[in-house]
Parts: structure tokens; C-alpha cells; sequence
């Protein structure tokens, strides 16, 4: 870890030309002694920062004292401080030191959960609500990851971004090496998983419900009536305001996507040639993975 360790920070600006090294006590003073809490979860507790020089971003404290804790925060730092994507949240700046942190860009509105379940928070309209799904499939990030409505953040503008990128290629390759399972069946496997993913943010995104523990929304989705419930199960929040043939649109994707044994027949390329002849009207340019 040593070695991982000295090619990241001691290498400086060679190693990690955009992405700023703060001091902990920058850090401190820029959240108020660490009382600015965002929220507390399994990834860490994260902050808001205003620094010294007017830049206003969330802090993640993140691992703890152990060899692979700190093996993994300084892999996460090389991943996060080489992506470049309009969809990922960026990384700005790092910390290390007996307390490590991860700055990124601060989202002025926060996560798409509290967006759509915050009963303070102004409801999001369906053309929003549109464009948080097809943000993805016009424009679908390189890395595969668990995504859900809490890791999906929304800047000022309401563009979405995936929050909480993890290291997985070399997680899931160590993990399938020890115990000698199949490397590929497992990468397939987690793209099976994205994809019913996708299906249950759709079903979320129209209805304006939590999927809930028992898979509600999925199995509702999977009745052979569920054609004549659709607009039953339309967000009250959004009236009449919907398009019923965008909103027919969506949710024959998400029944596909969360179909039983759903495989590589439905994947991100089929539903993107699905949708090409729909996002005219939306401004949007889809391109193939």
C-alpha cells in the first residue's frame, strides 16, 4: 500500500493533475469544526464546506485505521481523481492523515431520493422527472455501479450525477480470484444488476414511491394487468401533467428491465436503439456503450 500511496500524494500534480491536496485543518475550519452534517451513512459522514477561497463543497469522511481501509480510500482516490464524466459527481480535493476525506462538487439540491420524497421540497415536475432517467441512457457512465436514488445527486441545473463510484473492478477480481469463481460471469452478473436498477428508478421516478423491502413496485409492474393500474400508480404530485404515451414508454422499460431471470437479452445498447426515436422532442443525443 506504500507504494500505491507515494505514486498518489507524493507524486503531487504528475500524479493527480486536478485534483487539490487539503490540509486537515482546512478541512475543520471549512465545515465548522465538522458540525456542517449532511448525512451519516455506511460510506461515511458527510459534510457541507465553505473554504477560505469561496468554494463551497461536500466533504465524505471516509475509512478508518486499518491496512485495507486505507488501501482502498487511496484506489478510490486514483479512480475518482482520473474520471471526467458529466454524469459522476467530481472529485476536487483529498485529505490524508490520521482522518481522510474525499471534496467533491457540492449539489445544491442534493439526492433524487429527497428530491422526490421530502414532502418540504417542491415536487419535481415530469419533464424533470424525464430527463433524470434519460440523462443516463444518452449519455450512460463507463463504470458499472450500484445506482438508486440516494447516490443520485442533482446540481443546481437538475442534472443528475452518480454519487459514491467504487473501486469495483479490482474489488470484485480480488474477491472472485479467492474464492475461484468465474471473473467474466460475475462482471455479467453485475451488469444484470444495473440494469434491473435502471428498471426500479423508472418505476420510482413515475410513481413517486420507495421500491419498498418486499419488491412492491417491481411486482406490481410484472402483472399481466398492470397496463390498466398505470395511471393509478402515476405520482399524485404530477396531476395531469404527464405525457400518458412517454409515461406508457417508461414503464414498458422498467417491466423489462426487472423482468425474473432478466439477462443479457435486455441490456443498456438495446435500450438506448429503444428509445432513439423518443428523445427528439427532448433535445437529447444518444450514442451506443
Amino acid at each position: 500500500m506504500g507504494c500505491l500511496r507515494r505514486q498518489l500524494c507524493l507524486g503531487g500534480n504528475r500524479a493527480l493533475p486536478f485534483v487539490r491536496k487539503f490540509k486537515h485543518r482546512e478541512i475543520e475550519t471549512a465545515t465548522n469544526g465538522f458540525s456542517a452534517i449532511l448525512e451519516t451513512g455506511p460510506r461515511g459522514t458527510a459534510y457541507r464546506a465553505r473554504f477560505a477561497d469561496g468554494l463551497v463543497a461536500t466533504v465524505r469522511r471516509t475509512g478508518g485505521d486499518r491496512d485495507q481501509e486505507k488501501e482502498s480510500f487511496y484506489r478510490e482516490l486514483q479512480l475518482l481523481g482520473r474520471l471526467n464524466h458529466r454524469h459522476i459527481v467530481r472529485l476536487i480535493g483529498f485529505s490524508e492523515g490520521h482522518s481522510r476525506f474525499l471534496v467533491f462538487d457540492h449539489m445544491e439540491n442534493r439526492s433524487l431520493k429527497e428530491c422526490l420524497h421530502d414532502p418540504l421540497r417542491t415536487p419535481l415536475n415530469w419533464r424533470t422527472r424525464l430527463q433524470e432517467y434519460l440523462y443516463y441512457f444518452c449519455d450512460p457512465p463507463v463504470f458499472h455501479v450500484s445506482i438508486d436514488s440516494s447516490n443520485v445527486m442533482i446540481d443546481a441545473n437538475f442534472v443528475a450525477k452518480l454519487s459514491d463510484i467504487n473501486v469495483i473492478s479490482y474489488d470484485l477480481k480480488r474477491a472472485t480470484e479467492s474464492n475461484g469463481s468465474d471473473f467474466e460471469d460475475q462482471v455479467q452478473q453485475r451488469r444484470r444488476d444495473l440494469v434491473f436498477q435502471y428498471g426500479v428508478l423508472i418505476l420510482e421516478l413515475v410513481t413517486g414511491q420507495s421500491p419498498g423491502g418486499e419488491g412492491e413496485l417491481v411486482q406490481w409492474v410484472q402483472e399481466p394487468g398492470f397496463a390498466c393500474t398505470m395511471h393509478r400508480m402515476v405520482d399524485a404530485d404530477l396531476g395531469n401533467t404527464y405525457d400518458s404515451k412517454e409515461l406508457r414508454n417508461l414503464v414498458i422499460i422498467a417491466r423489462l428491465c426487472t423482468r425474473p431471470g432478466n439477462d443479457a437479452v435486455v441490456s443498456i445498447p438495446l435500450i438506448l436503439r429503444y428509445l432513439q426515436g423518443k428523445l427528439a422532442n427532448l433535445g437529447c443525443e444518444t450514442t451506443s456503450e
